[in-house]
């Protein structure tokens, strides 16, 4: 367990670290708001050439021929519809880029935040990874730790469908912790397009912990078990 612990951690530093460097300018948020963030990775579309072919003999008829070559998007691996520029090869995985994230902050057990994902518009999906990646500043100390609420088979998010996890900052009982106003999340450890979300307010990070994806709620509540 310490091991697979130790990679997680070693993987989310050195996403968290390209993150915070590049959000080093931003301003911090008015406390009382609740900000939604989405990344800004826009599907691709490539067109095809043609080609007419024809003979100048009166013997022979003239031919032509066209073809088409479609693209991919590097974020989550989806066709790219060319007519309307829409991902549209349902059934993939879900990318950090796919998503739509709102953070709030939420008062059972003592106060956690609880994280929503929907699907971008066009966009269909599966969470395969049932714990999201989340990591306060670039240290490993920030890396929130998985624990059992939550975890459903995979998710899919298309339209109006949401997933939720719960993530609490500081576990520990005593006046110890670092100060936090972001916090990075990936769909999974190997994402390469992590999301900084402002948080609602400053938050004290100790020992931090986050809940496996639900379509409840109500069972993304972090608690140590």
């Amino acid at each position: 367990m310490r091991s697979r612990l130790a990679a997680r951690s070693a993987r989310l530093v050195l996403a968290a670290a390209a993150v915070t460097a590049l959000a080093a300018t931003t301003t911090a948020c008015n406390p009382n708001d609740i900000t939604e963030v989405s990344s800004s990775t826009a599907p691709s579309t490539a067109a095809g050439n043609s080609r007419n072919d024809s003979s100048a003999t009166s013997d022979s008829a003239s031919t032509s021929g066209s073809s088409t070559s479609g693209s991919r998007s590097s974020g989550s691996d989806k066709a790219v519809d060319s007519s309307d520029g829409k991902k549209s090869d349902y059934g993939q995985s879900c990318g950090t880029n796919d998503l739509d994230f709102t953070i709030t902050p939420e008062s059972q057990a003592g106060g956690y935040y609880l994280i929503t994902a929907k699907a971008k518009s066009g966009i269909t999906c599966y969470l395969d990874e049932n714990t999201p990646s989340v990591s306060f500043g670039s240290s490993a100390d920030g890396v929130a730790s998985p624990v059992g609420q939550g975890g459903e088979d995979p998710i899919k998010l298309t339209g109006s469908t949401a997933a939720y996890a719960g993530i609490n900052p500081k576990t520990t009982n005593n006046d110890s912790g670092k100060q936090f106003e972001n916090v990075i999340i990936a769909t999974s450890e190997a994402d390469p397009n992590p999301v900084e979300l402002k948080l609602p307010d400053t938050a004290t990070v100790d020992k931090p912990i986050v809940t496996g994806w639900a379509t409840n709620p109500a069972n993304s509540v972090p608690v140590i078990i």
